[in-house]
């Protein structure tokens, strides 16, 4: 026995002036027939076929009125005397019609699908955009709640009501250009320009508004724009022609100790100027970043792309509290199931295998002293810390002459290596970042160094 067939038309975009000739013999030779909805100006041709609209009241979401849709549809194809029943969407059977997708996916009925208008031919001719040129994509404003992804020109399907609308300005950046399309190819057509953040303002939002996005600024587009700059310079420039990693390590430390330096004067300052300071410094860190997975896409052995998948899963990964079923309290619980994580990622004997004995000495004792800490080594109390940093002190043993450039060693009494110690250990329990503090120290220093030198200079100068 054959199976029963379901032909999909589609109402066009519009009123009666957007029906195909198709659209109107297949549904005037319809035995049984029926329309998605009538809310739609050209169903108006077709007052006497049945529609699905008292559905729309009873579901409880739309995905539930989709499948009654559907299923009511096979069991009347199934049951009509030819097995064949036609459905009329509005615009096209193939652009944003989870019906028919619904419809596809069974097994028990075949579906024909005839061509029609869709609001993308209405909505590029209002615009005068050519939709290939321009690489439009076509975006279901319900189809997530994930940021918006350029460049555009984007075509937003599905805003028919001011709740969406707030859905699509959650997802673009609040100063994105917005046209609003409303009622195209009708009488009362109206295009309407608005910033994302002003969405919501337009009221009259319905199942024949649309949204086009012409640009839209986003990370990926940026990043593939610098990427295409980072090949263009290794193939033009005979400066970066000839770099290495090796010979780019340098230039990453110091931009790695430039943004230290531009994220302390943020922290300090708080102010538009040293915000712009350290966007520009964070850019140059990541410049050098590109440059050497532009070096490891030549050689064919990784890429930018694969080392941004490789973080994001490797991320993903260490977060099992957020991505998947366990359960933490405390960002100390976060620390220590990191630090099992890692170990398994690795195949490390140690916790301390992996950190680089190149630290400067005070960072590198406090990494060690955390990962004491998670192993059950001495825990640190601040009232032990207190004493035994003023104990240390206590016992240190200092000459009463100061000693000269020339006489100063590496080979340093352990005495003071316990000093230090404790005083790292009395900063950890305080929260305070020895390392930042001490570089904060040394900078007012350095502003004295300049003003006393100032002074000198000018004490110097002959009198006129």
């Amino acid at each position: 026995m054959a199976l029963a067939r379901v032909t999909v038309v589609g109402l066009g975009p519009g009123d009666e002036g957007f029906l195909t000739t198709r659209t109107r013999d297949v549904l005037a030779g319809a035995t049984v027939a029926r329309l998605r909805t009538a809310q739609h100006p050209a169903a108006a041709a077709f007052a006497h076929v049945p529609s699905y609209d008292q559905l729309y009241e009873a579901a409880e979401s739309f995905e539930a009125l989709y499948l009654a849709i559907v299923d009511d549809l096979v069991e009347l194809a199934q049951r009509s005397p030819e097995h064949h029943v036609v459905y009329a969407v509005p615009g096209s059977p193939v652009v944003a019609e989870h019906t028919v997708e619904l419809l596809l996916a069974r097994s028990d009925v075949t579906v024909t699908l005839e061509p029609a208008l869709s609001v993308i031919e209405v909505a590029v001719s209002a615009l005068g955009r050519d939709p290939m040129t321009q690489q439009l994509r076509i975006v279901d404003a319900l189809g997530g709640t994930e940021p918006l992804r350029g460049p555009g020109p984007l075509l937003v399907l599905q805003t028919y009501n001011v709740e969406v609308l707030a859905t699509v300005a959650d997802r673009l950046p609040p100063e994105t250009l917005v046209e609003v399309l409303y009622h195209l190819g009708l009488p009362e057509q109206e295009i309407t320009s608005l910033h994302a953040r002003e969405l919501t303002s337009f009221h009259r939002a319905d199942h024949l508004t649309s949204l086009w996005v012409p640009e839209l600024r986003t990370a990926g587009v940026a990043m593939d724009d610098l990427i295409a700059l980072m090949e263009r310079l290794r193939r033009e420039c005979p400066w970066d022609e000839e770099q290495t990693h090796a010979s780019l390590s340098r230039h990453l430390l110091e931009e790695a100790y430039e943004v230290i330096d531009a994220l302390e004067a943020y922290v300090e300052r708080d102010d538009r100027g040293s915000a712009v300071d350290l966007e520009e410094e964070l850019g140059d860190v990541l410049f050098q970043i590109v440059f050497h997975a532009q070096l490891g896409s030549e050689d064919g052995r990784f890429s930018f792309a694969s080392l941004a998948d490789g973080v994001r899963e490797k991320m993903i990964a260490r977060h099992p509290h957020v991505f998947g079923d366990v359960n933490v309290a405390t960002s100390d619980d976060v620390a220590e199931q990191w630090e099992v994580l890692k170990r398994s990622e690795k195949s490390r004997e140690s916790i301390v295998d992996g950190i680089p004995r190149q630290l400067p000495a005070l960072t590198y004792y406090a990494k060690l002293r955390r990962k004491a800490q998670a192993v059950g080594i001495d825990p640190l109390d601040p009232g032990r810390a207190m004493g035994v940093a003023l104990r240390q002190l206590a016992d240190l043993v200092v000459p009463l002459v100061p000693v000269t450039d020339a006489t100063v060693s590496t080979e340093s009494d352990d005495a003071w290596g316990d000093v230090l110690a404790s005083i790292s250990d009395l900063a950890r329990v305080a929260g305070v970042d020895l390392e930042s503090a001490l570089r904060r120290r040394a900078l007012v220093l350095a502003s004295d160094i300049r003003s006393r030198e100032s002074e000198k200079r000018g004490a110097a100068e002959p009198e006129e």
